[in-house]
């Protein structure tokens, strides 16, 4: 499927094959991530998940300490191109951060958000790859890749659901997942996000938040 304009919609394909669950869904709320800055306001967030919808198994260091990222269902998971693009942009290089799911373990990662966010791109978005749809965009940044997973170099084109990275944990993460979103430009603190959907066949949708999707 080449990538063309719906409406006002982006249309692409799931990135994953396997269960995930969706958060911060802009068809639950836009901004989606409770800002427009970076061109995040149509974000959203897909969480790997087993069969039981777990991101990762239950565990007594879950509870009050963070986790290794290999534990978690979706770090290393392939993550495919959701589009016929270029690549025009490759960052990889960033650590894997463990993963924290309780709110003991989560305060001192929050109390580094200013941090992470001074360092721009690398330090939010972690590991990460651009798609350009068209030679003016839009773009469509696949983030918080697994270090030193990346396939793609800059100029490649890629073909709708070939290999990009795999799933991890690196930049603005608390547990693996990818951050999908779609901007109009690359240059990131003018940048303006646009909404899209997902397209399989003939139907189109846009999950919520909590739902679980199967790429």
């Amino acid at each position: 499927m080449a990538a063309r304009l719906t409406g006002d919609l982006v249309p692409l394909a799931l990135p994953f094959r396997g269960s995930c669950r969706v958060q911060n869904s802009p068809a639950n709320r836009v901004p989606s991530h409770g800002t427009d800055a970076f061109g995040s306001a149509f974000a959203i967030d897909l969480v790997p998940v087993d069969e039981r919808g777990r991101s990762a198994p239950r565990t007594w260091r879950g509870l009050v300490a963070p986790e290794p990222p290999e534990i978690f269902v979706g770090f290393g998971r392939p993550i495919q191109a959701p589009v016929t693009g270029v690549v025009a942009h490759v960052h990889d290089g960033e650590p894997d951060h463990a993963g924290r799911r309780s709110q003991v373990a989560l305060l001192p990662y929050l109390w580094g958000q200013r941090g992470r966010a001074a360092l721009g791109a690398p330090g939010l978005a972690g590991n990460h790859v651009v798609l350009a749809i068209g030679p003016g965009g839009p773009f469509v940044l696949l983030a918080h890749l697994q270090h030193g997973s990346v396939r793609v170099q800059p100029g490649e084109e890629v073909v709708l659901g070939a290999p990009v990275a795999r799933c991890g944990n690196s930049g603005n993460s608390t547990e693996p997942h990818l951050h999908l979103q779609v901007s109009d430009t690359m240059d990131w603190p003018r940048a303006r996000g646009l909404p899209f959907v997902f397209v399989r066949g003939d139907v189109s949708w846009l999950p919520r938040t909590s739902e679980l999707v199967r790429g």
